[in-house]
């Protein structure tokens, strides 16, 4: 077949062409893990989350953080402890003695890439605020709620 159907000459052959040169630059830092790269990046077109299960020593954070700055994104890595607050991930408000308001400190969970690892350690009410803001794509700080971006 010799001719290109019409949806495939505008948005998606771009998108293609981006996807292919984001895989290249990742594969200059990362070997081996192709599966991992592919589903990285389908999560991203789809605006969606994946789930990275792994033994220590995959290159996951590597991956991770060579994609978001392959693509110019905020990266952040949280390691869920068993001490860890729903405040810790979300943010909270901060009482400044200069000014005599409350401002709002904004958590990790507002960068774009969010490694959360070992989630499992962490306090169900930790779990409940990730797994919200992953649903709800926003998150309510002081009354205030913000929205959660790519």
């Amino acid at each position: 077949m010799t001719s290109r159907p019409h949806a495939l000459s505008g948005p998606a052959s771009e998108a293609a062409t981006l996807v292919s040169l984001v895989r290249t630059e990742v594969h200059r830092v990362i070997v081996g893990q192709d599966t991992l790269i592919d589903r990285l990046l389908i999560g991203l077109l789809c605006d969606g989350h994946v789930l990275v299960e792994g033994v220590p020593g995959l290159a996951k954070t590597l991956t991770l953080s060579t994609l978001a700055a392959a693509l110019n994104l905020d990266n952040v890595r949280v390691q869920f402890t068993p001490d860890l607050l729903p405040a810790d991930l979300i943010g909270s408000e901060v009482f400044d003695a200069r000014s005599g308001q409350f401002t709002v400190r904004k958590g990790p969970i507002f960068a774009n890439i969010v490694l959360a690892d070992e989630i499992n350690r962490a306090p169900a009410k930790v779990q409940s605020a990730l797994l919200e803001a992953m649903q709800e794509r926003q998150v309510s700080i002081g009354g205030t709620t913000f929205p959660l971006s790519l």
